[in-house]
């Protein structure tokens, strides 16, 4: 089993190492999207191809688990990288495959392309996912926390369409910023809509104020900018270090 990160969204953002897996694999079970992406490289003359969603996920999961035989290959594309924002699916094909057969195979996330489109890098800044199932209260917790020791923050929003009411999108997250205090007239925000997809990327820039109210596509990723520039010239290097003058007494 080949758990492998396709990328944003684009064929170019593919690595050699992704494509050689999924050529490699007879089984491939992705959400649309992500089979979308790598649709170029699937040959469906010899390989099964399984559409899944979040319901019928676990049942196909299952059903090529049994499917497979010896020496037999089976790829799970995940649009980004596999390692985030991906680990509730992870870990259950974990369950079901077995750790020792399992590899995991990077990709190209969102997160890094964001941080490269809006040159806030990546070690200064907080990373967020809000693509959880689960209770998101100490997320947002943390989220304030880093606004407030004025990190920048790079974030995925959480969509569901199904429960509205447990969206915690854009305009969901500038309001939850002002209840608790924070000034979102001033904070400077980034919006990034189908990264790398070419006919359909959008960007956003503009102050945190500005996003209540508006609509972004589930396929988004959100950046709080506080990022304040330093180079090397910023510090004292151990070269510019005056060395004291030793006097000596001649007497």
């Amino acid at each position: 089993m080949f758990i492998v990160g396709v990328g944003p969204g684009s064929p170019q953002y593919l690595t050699c190492v992704a494509i050689e897996a999924i050529e490699k694999s007879k089984y491939i079970i992705g959400y649309k999207y992500t089979l979308d992406t790598i649709e170029s490289i699937i040959d469906r003359t010899r390989q099964e191809v399984y559409h899944v969603t979040m319901l019928n996920q676990e049942s196909v999961y299952q059903d090529v688990y049994n499917k497979m035989k010896d020496g037999e290959y089976c790829t799970v594309p995940f649009t980004g990288d596999a390692n985030f924002s991906e680990s509730e699916v992870v870990d259950r094909l974990l369950e079901i495959f077995g750790d020792d057969t399992v590899e995991i195979i990077p990709g190209i996330s969102s997160i890094q392309v964001a941080s490269s489109k809006s040159k806030i890098p990546l070690d200064k800044s907080y990373v967020l996912s809000f693509h959880v199932s689960g209770d998101i209260e100490k997320k947002k917790k943390e989220l304030i926390n880093a606004i407030m020791d004025k990190k920048s923050v790079i974030l995925l929003p959480r969509p569901w369409p199904n429960d509205p009411s447990k969206n915690f999108m854009q305009s969901d997250i500038v309001k939850f910023l002002k209840f608790n205090g924070i000034n979102i007239s001033t904070l400077k925000v980034w919006v990034f809509e189908y990264l790398t997809k070419s006919n359909k990327e959008t960007v956003f820039r503009g102050n945190a104020s500005e996003l209540e109210g508006m609509s972004f596509n589930p396929l988004s990723i959100m950046i709080i900018d506080q990022n304040e520039r330093q180079t090397y010239r910023d510090f004292d290097s151990p070269e510019k270090k005056q060395i004291p003058k030793i006097v000596l007494d001649s007497s």
